[in-house]
């Protein structure tokens, strides 16, 4: 894929107006910036009917959509936060959960109360000391944007040859042009072959391309 096949800018941009724009924006992030996804990287529909019956719920669409376009793409959903499999899908305090942290220190989650809608809101849970303390908070608008933020993420997070950092209190290089906002905490920036996203002001995560661009960009 060329430079020309994937407008990352213009992809974030539609993807902020529905499903059917998150839906391409995983696509061609996931084709420009990896490997194009696959049938077998999802889940089925099987397997998720048996969440279903097991939780005795129904499954968001935009939550199934999300499972069987990409779910068993680690290196979209594991790197360091970790996508629930179908069969691990939980209910905790009102919503049902399907995204960790990777040592089950913060929850991501749907209120069940909130079940019904096609791409429901999502929430966030800190797991503290005070479990008396612990509270559901809003996280994002619409569940879609949570799991496209989550893989775009996640990929900068895979440790391989491509990464060149992942550091806090580390300034994002000068010269990149800044992207739509998307993903809560997230400022997203782009140069050739690089995007590097600066998360809650303080980590900074940059992948590049290609062993060239990597080297120009750690470089700075």
């Amino acid at each position: 894929m060329d430079d020309t096949e994937f407008d990352i800018r213009a992809a974030m941009a539609e993807s902020l107006r529905g499903r059917a724009g998150t839906r391409a924006l995983v696509e061609g992030f996931a084709a420009y910036w990896g490997e194009p996804l696959r049938p077998d990287d999802g889940f089925t529909d099987a397997e998720l009917d048996a969440a279903e019956g097991r939780l005795g719920l129904r499954l968001p669409a935009a939550l199934r959509e999300a499972y069987r376009l990409f779910g068993r793409r680690e290196d979209l959903t594991g790197n360091h936060n970790r996508l629930l499999s179908p069969e691990e899908l939980f209910v905790l305090d009102g919503a049902l959960v399907y995204q960790e942290e990777n040592q089950a220190c913060a929850h991501w989650g749907v209120l069940l109360a909130d079940l019904d809608q096609d791409d429901p809101p999502t929430v966030g849970r800190l797991d503290l000391a005070d479990k008396s303390e612990e509270r559901w908070e809003p996280w994002e608008e619409r569940f879609s944007t949570a799991a496209t933020a989550m893989v775009m993420v996640e990929k900068l997070l895979q440790d391989d040859e491509l990464s060149v950092f992942a550091e806090s209190g580390v300034e994002v290089p000068e010269g990149l042009t800044e992207l739509p906002r998307l993903g809560r905490g997230c400022r997203w920036f782009t140069g050739p072959d690089v995007l590097v996203v600066e998360l809650d002001e303080d980590l900074v995560v940059a992948r590049a391309r290609t062993e060239e661009a990597r080297d120009a960009l750690a470089e700075q």
